[in-house]
């Protein structure tokens, strides 16, 4: 465990951050001050932590001052040494005899350095700051008196931007740096040091991290944007919502997708997120591909010879939950697309461009958003993100394709290669399925979807249901299942035989996948394992 010196002069919040947050499992060993009045030291005593005061008595000189201080450290061990509005500068006297000793700093060094770094930022008109954590370094000459070029100009660790906005006063902005930034960068600073990451190099005035290396998932993730819409609210009435640009983003996106019918309601917080689940389905094919979504899962999807047959085949899959849904496209929207489109009640269509006599079907459509997201033929996005309390969970965006040849058959009964399209088709969509998920499909058209389960048999239950009830001109019987997990039980491919399915794709790799094989055979199903899962949980 690190130990860490803290000091400081008046509250020492950093300090306190840092010990309850305990980055790499650093805590405080002892905490320094020189003024006997600091707050600091009820809030160390109301945790335990030791505490020192070495006041600094009158004539007496900085080293002198700062040998007393070494004096009264001498008996306690600790790693390393960090400053929190400690009102002096320390010259090598102190530095020598200490490990590493670090400071934060209010600004993004080397602006801004000195007292009033927050008005110096208010003053120049920036609206960008933050703070910087920087290995302390002697200021001072051989008689102690400060070199001001030298003082916040040590080795930089780690630095935290924090935005500056218009009536902001210099109190705002000290706040904001303290707990958007400070609060941030310190612990992480403190965490690199505990975890033996980081190699000072006090001739070069640099500090780096051997693991810090521009690699898919860094050390460090930082995430920006810029505000491109006020939305009505968010998912419900009572919630206030934005919507947030990457402009660095260069894969088609529905974020600042022009929208064609300007005298039309905006998208909503729950419209954009429908539209880019959308999107995503129909990406992932090259042939004409339609998908009508609700609640960012599919009611139905297709892929066909033309984009008015594609729609045709989503939509028949659940028109009833497809009322008022999000349509996507990955082609051109043709006049007969759209006339199919308006045949019902959609929120929004989205595609990648719009012949002129399928805007004017559309257009007919008061409410109707159209959206343009351009071409597809764009690069990829390798990573997808989500906010969760306290932090984001990144991952790679779900790319798996399996070709035919990546499917083990695992029943005594082979699919057809017409079974083995479709499978193809099933898992390209699943994919896009809330989980637990399980969808039926024939040809490359779903029949029915079961989302968002907590039992799996069940999820096969809802399919066989919307297949029975909702799905027009199509039917389970004979068509095949995906699965986007493995199976824990038989009793999934029972539900699934009682409704006609004649063909499974699952991942495989339960600790039951001989009794699931077994019941397949039993109904003379075809059955072929992925190796690999496919949840999507948002």
């Amino acid at each position: 465990m690190t130990r860490v010196l803290g000091m400081a002069s008046n509250r020492g919040r950093n300090l306190i951050n840092i010990h309850e947050r305990a980055p790499g499992g650093a805590e405080l060993g002892v905490v320094l001050t020189n003024d006997a009045d600091a707050p600091i030291l009820q809030k160390a005593a109301d945790r335990d932590i030791p505490t020192e005061v070495v006041e600094r008595e009158d004539g007496e000189g900085r080293k002198a001052h700062e040998r007393r201080i070494n004096d009264a450290l001498a008996e306690y061990d600790y790693d390393l040494v960090c400053l929190d509005g400690y009102m002096r500068i320390v010259s090598n006297t102190f530095l020598d005899a200490q490990p590493t000793t670090l400071n934060v700093h209010p600004a993004l060094l080397p602006s801004f350095p000195g007292m009033d770094a927050w008005g110096d930022a208010l003053e120049a008109g920036v609206d960008l700051t933050g703070c910087t954590v920087h290995v302390v370094i002697d200021a001072t000459d051989e008689d102690g008196n400060v070199i001001e070029d030298l003082v916040d100009a040590g080795p930089i660790v780690t630095q935290e931007p924090v935005p500056v906005y218009e009536g902001d006063d210099a109190e705002d902005l000290k706040e904001r740096v303290l707990y958007e930034g400070e609060f941030a960068a310190y612990p992480r600073a403190v965490g690199w040091f505990a975890e033996d990451r980081v190699d000072v190099d006090y001739e070069a005035n640099e500090v780096s991290m051997p693991g810090n290396v521009d690699e898919s998932l860094p050390l460090r993730f930082l995430a920006t944007g810029d505000r491109a819409a006020a939305l009505r609210y968010g998912e419900n009435p009572h919630q206030d919502a934005a919507l947030y640009a990457d402009y660095t983003c260069e894969e088609a996106t529905v974020v600042g997708a022009p929208q064609l019918n300007e005298g039309a309601k905006a998208c909503s917080y729950n419209n954009y997120n429908d539209a880019d689940a959308a999107l995503g389905i129909v990406k992932e094919f090259d042939e004409p591909a339609a998908a009508v979504i609700k609640h960012t899962n599919p009611a139905g999807a297709a892929v066909a010879d033309t984009l008015a047959d594609a729609y045709r085949d989503a939509l028949s899959t659940d028109a009833k939950s497809a009322f008022g849904g999000i349509v996507a496209l990955n082609r051109e929207c043709d006049a007969a697309t759209a006339a199919e489109i308006t045949d019902s009640f959609k929120e929004v269509v989205v595609a990648p461009g719009y012949t002129d006599e399928a805007l004017d079907e559309l257009f007919e459509k008061d409410n109707l958003r159209v959206l343009d997201v351009g071409t597809l033929d764009t690069p990829r996005e390798q990573f997808t993100e989500k906010r969760v309390t306290g932090g984001r969970l990144v991952q790679e965006v779900d790319r798996q394709a399996p070709s035919v040849e990546d499917l083990e058959v695992v029943t005594e009964r082979a699919p057809t290669d017409e079974q083995l399209e479709t499978m193809r088709f099933a898992w390209q969509t699943i994919k896009h399925v809330k989980s637990n998920a399980i969808l039926f499909a024939t040809g490359t058209e779903t029949v029915g979807v079961g989302a968002g389960q907590v039992s799996r048999v069940d999820a096969v239950e809802i399919a066989k249901m919307k297949a029975e009830s909702d799905a027009e001109g199509k039917s389970a019987d004979g068509a095949v299942m995906a699965s986007d997990a493995f199976f824990p039980f038989p009793d999934a491919v029972e539900t699934a035989a009682e409704a006609g399915i004649e063909a499974i794709v699952q991942p495989g790799g339960s600790v039951n996948d001989e009794d699931v094989i077994e019941a397949a055979d039993a109904h003379d199903m075809a059955m072929v394992f992925t190796g690999s899962r496919a949840f999507r949980h948002d």
